[in-house]
């Protein structure tokens, strides 16, 4: 093959690879064609998503962004259903997750999954508006607005928007009422990291906190340590990461769209 042919095929693999999710790379080692393999990610197609109560059944919805209880005040924009939606790959992990719960006594109740680059600006949008403190005393009772893009609250870019991020609690069936956490989803401050007053890593409580002072709703107890624990214990097993910031934060570990921010709107995906 000439060097000019040579440049033009290869140009036009690079192309076609570009876009292409990093788990079709494993179709090269049964030596799939890249003509077969290769396809764009288009941020506005939902393909490669589901609806999350079609394939965990069991799940408990509160789809906070729909409704006008959030920490914005008002129903987030790309919200336009009371759907839950996900990659199908941390769907069926979730799935796991969520049978081994149910043995438990528990079942998952998800608040948020799959989050659209417009919700994002609109939650920058409203973080850049000084004056809409509507919501402070629910959410963000000791953080001064001015420091939430400082402090990592708020950011130009959510995980959530790759499609395979989760934001969730456990519901106790004997109970019928959410497990007790020591605090509540979106909660901006200290008290709501995993190390608050535990040590995640050995899930060891300790009753000790971050910072100089105790935050208004103080520490959490032994049990709501362990109540978070078991969230987190549950989820890691089934391939999903925690973080630093958020008890009821997970993303799927190998999540299919490492680098693609999706922009389609919430809807029942039943069209």
């Amino acid at each position: 093959m000439n060097k000019k042919l040579l440049g033009l095929v290869g140009g036009m693999l690079l192309a076609s690879t570009v876009f292409m999710p990093v788990h079709s790379y494993a179709a090269l080692a049964d030596n799939t064609s890249v003509e077969t393999i290769s396809r764009s990610v288009d941020v506005n197609d939902p393909t490669g998503f589901v609806v999350l109560s079609d394939v965990v059944p069991d799940i408990i919805q509160e789809v906070r962004y729909f409704s006008t209880y959030n920490f914005v005040g008002d129903r987030i924009n790309g919200y336009t259903q009371p759907s839950i939606l996900m990659s199908r790959e941390a769907a069926e992990a979730l799935k796991k997750v969520s049978d081994d719960m149910i043995k438990q006594g528990y079942r998952l109740k998800v608040y948020d999954a799959y989050r659209p680059q417009r919700a994002v600006d609109n939650f920058v949008a409203w973080a850049e508006d000084l004056g809409d403190k509507r919501m402070k005393d629910y959410f963000y009772p000791e953080v001064d607005k001015t420091r939430l893009f400082a402090d990592g609250y708020i950011d130009a870019k959510s995980g959530h928007s790759r499609g395979s991020a989760i934001d969730l609690t456990l519901f106790d069936m004997n109970t019928g009422k959410e497990v007790d956490m020591g605090g509540t989803f979106d909660h901006f401050g200290l008290e709501s990291h995993p190390t608050w007053c535990g040590d995640p890593d050995t899930g060891k409580y300790t009753g000790k906190f971050e910072g100089k002072s105790v935050p208004k709703n103080g520490k959490i107890t032994e049990k709501q340590f362990k109540n978070r624990m078991i969230l987190r214990e549950a989820m890691m097993k089934h391939g999903f990461e925690p973080i630093d910031t958020e008890w009821w934060h997970f993303f799927l570990k190998n999540e299919p769209y490492p680098n693609t921010y999706f922009n389609f709107i919430i809807d029942d995906m039943k069209k």
